[in-house]
């Protein structure tokens, strides 16, 4: 098969041994994968997969099964969506069958691709970890991003009204188009966000940056989860707040968490959140596509930090 390897900061699609397909798990064929920042950092040479797991990009995919492991509960020819730890930029990839959801009633296999990471770390750090109750308000810092624009649409349909920082006002009307009640631009001075807190969770992927600053805005009892360092990972900060607030300060990873835990996660977003693809109160937002021999205009369109939503790569465009 032919996968997508980063390769000293450029991508490049190369034939690769077909995995093998085992126990519980399916083979799919790809019809399209996400893209996330995390296969830039990849790319890059600064995310290396866990140990164990393939070097192809990758992290989300959607595509057909063409293969059934023995005690998987799906069947040839289904149309699937894959949450991954590698692999989702190639002709075909092998995964535990625990961590496959059918694609939505109505959803293309290109739009499906891009759910299964950003709703996962939504999710779970919103809810799970973030433990997020009715009326509770929500800052999201990156509020276009493909996470930011899932988190804009939980809080929303679950009674959580959020506030964004963004990069441009045309970012901004897109955040309070899918729900935000309103936010700041991140070149003008984010202490207006004092204006609509105090809040009861962030969700961060700044990071460093912002530390000083969120700490103040968090209300007693309040929920700081650091989901990525674009911001910096050093800052100098006074952790009394911490302690007076009695914030919880909570970093997070999706993708070196345990398959059992994945398989726990991806349970409960079918069973809460699919039926909310199928009403349209979800959307996977997927802004730009570009076919596999584009793929250097994909991750530049990522990088460009001027995309709010998602950006998929089309594999297979036969596949529908």
């Amino acid at each position: 098969m032919k996968a997508l390897q980063g390769v000293e900061g450029q991508v490049e699609w190369a034939e690769r041994a077909a995995p093998e397909c085992g126990e519980g798990q399916v083979r799919i064929r790809v019809a399209a994968a996400g893209l996330n920042r995390a296969d830039l950092l990849q790319r890059a040479g600064h995310y290396p997969p866990p140990a164990g797991v393939t070097d192809v990009l990758g992290l989300e995919c959607a595509g057909v099964i063409s293969e059934v492991g023995a005690g998987a509960s799906y069947k040839i020819g289904d149309r699937v969506c894959a949450l991954l730890a590698g692999g989702g930029m190639a002709e075909e990839v092998v995964v535990d069958a625990r961590h496959v959801l059918p694609v939505p009633q109505g959803l293309s296999l290109a739009e499906a691709a891009v759910i299964p990471e950003v709703y996962a770390t939504a999710w779970l750090n919103l809810f799970r970890l973030g433990a997020l109750q009715p009326s509770e308000k929500v800052l999201l810092h990156a509020g276009a991003s493909g996470v930011g624009s899932a988190a804009i649409q939980l809080c929303k349909a679950f009674g959580n009204p959020c506030w964004v920082s963004v990069g441009s006002a045309e970012r901004l009307a897109y955040c309070e188009s899918l729900g935000a009640q309103g936010g700041v631009l991140r070149g003008e001075s984010l202490e207006a966000l004092r204006d609509f807190g105090p809040f009861s969770m962030i969700l961060d992927p700044v990071g460093a940056k912002y530390a000083a600053l969120n700490s103040q805005l968090l209300a007693t009892d309040g929920r700081w989860v650091i989901i990525g360092l674009m911001g910096g990972r050093k800052t100098e900060m006074d952790l009394a707040s911490l302690l007076a607030k009695r914030i919880q300060l909570i970093g997070s990873t999706l993708r070196s968490r345990s398959a059992d835990d994945k398989a726990g996660l991806l349970a409960e977003m079918h069973e809460k959140l699919w039926p909310l693809f199928v009403d349209q109160t979800l959307s996977p937002r997927l802004e730009r596509s570009y076919p596999v021999r584009d793929v250097e205009a994909a991750f530049a369109a990522l990088a460009s930090n001027q995309v709010s939503g998602k950006v998929a790569l089309v594999i297979d465009g036969n596949l529908e």
